[in-house]
Formats: structure tokens, sequence, C-alpha cells
């Protein structure tokens, strides 16, 4: 029980960081946010720093950034189709930008995914290292 309970203010904890930098950022960026957002992101940062955690610190960091991309992606693309076409929340719309899908996701968009995933790979692994004593990150590039 006590080792369940340890799990979950961890990543409760690691949920809520993610969650709520993520907001910020969208905030800073358009002027406001969702709550699905914060939510959304606070799994994916989850994901990303869950990658090493699954295959070992020898996964090239390129690839986590792939595979962390390809599930943001999804989640960003499944949370729109939800909250935007079958709720009409109207949370965001990228109809009018460039290769979009369903104007829910697109590729200028995911580009800019690509620094924020860098960044919360190393967060999360830095955090997990300073609260919860897991092993000190290093990365493989290649």
């Amino acid at each position: 029980m006590k080792q369940q309970l340890k799990l979950l203010l961890k990543y409760g904890f690691l949920y809520y960081v993610g969650g709520s930098i993520y907001y910020n950022i969208e905030v800073l960026w358009r002027g406001y946010s969702h709550w699905s957002m914060f939510c959304l992101a606070g799994m994916c940062f989850i994901f990303a720093g869950l990658l090493n955690e699954i295959e070992s610190w020898e996964i090239p960091l390129w690839r986590q950034i792939l595979q962390a991309l390809v599930f943001t992606l999804c989640g960003e693309f499944i949370c729109g189709c939800i909250v935007n076409l079958w709720l009409k929340w109207d949370v965001w719309d990228y109809s009018n930008v460039p290769f979009n899908l369903l104007g829910q996701i697109c590729l200028p968009y995911a580009l800019l995914w690509i620094p924020l995933i860098l960044i919360a790979i190393v967060l999360d692994d830095y955090l997990r290292y300073w609260f919860f004593g897991e092993e000190k990150p290093r990365y493989k590039l290649f």
C-alpha cells in the first residue's frame, strides 16, 4: 500500500508539473488555454518521461523525441476530435493552417512540439532524479 501511494504521489506530481507548464506556455502563446490541454499535457509529459524507464537509458534521444511526438500528436488528434468536433467546445482549430488533419493537428505546430518534447524528457528525468531518488539522467544522442 505504501509503494502504491508513493507511485500515486510521484505520477500525480509529474502530471501536475507537465500539465501546468504546458497550460502556462499556451496562455503565454495564445492568451488562454483550456483544462483539457492541462490534462492532455500531463499525460504526454508522463509518457515522454517513461520512455527511457521502459526501454532503458540506451534508447537514443532522437528516438525518444520521435516516439513522444507520435504519442502527443495522436493524443492531440483524439482530444481534438472529442472536444472540438464532437462536443463543439472549440478549444482550437487549425483548419486554416497548412497541412492540417481535420483542423485538429497540423505540421507547423507538430514541429513546434519537438523542442517542447526534448525539454519535457529532460525535465521529467531530472525531477525523478532530484525528488524521487531515481537514477541520474544520461543521454545517448544516436
